[in-house]
């Protein structure tokens, strides 16, 4: 399963939020084979780059051509939990069990 941290620029905030994504994916317990974890702009962003987009919330109506069930709007990218509390939400969907 491939996940896209989107941000305005692609670098900043989008890799911090990558890296947070792949520390939560090492604490759940999955396999981490199983994911790919990339971060870019907001303009590089194009359905068929991955299964899930991580995005700041305001940042949302920035990507009109992904399709909403795919976007995980984050409220803080600050706060681990609140990526958390998405990632969690994508791996119930795809029936992935976690910790």
């Amino acid at each position: 399963m491939k996940f896209v941290c989107v941000c305005q620029s692609g670098l900043g905030t989008s890799f911090m939020v990558q890296m947070n994504i792949q520390s939560l994916l090492e604490e759940s317990g999955v396999n981490i084979d199983n994911f790919e974890l990339e971060h870019m702009d907001v303009g590089s962003a194009t359905p068929d780059a991955a299964d899930y987009f991580f995005v700041e919330a305001t940042l949302v109506s920035a990507l009109p051509n992904i399709p909403t069930e795919k976007i995980m709007p984050l409220q803080s990218i600050i706060d681990k939990e609140v990526a958390r509390e998405a990632l969690y939400k994508v791996l119930d969907e795809n029936n992935i069990s976690h910790q």
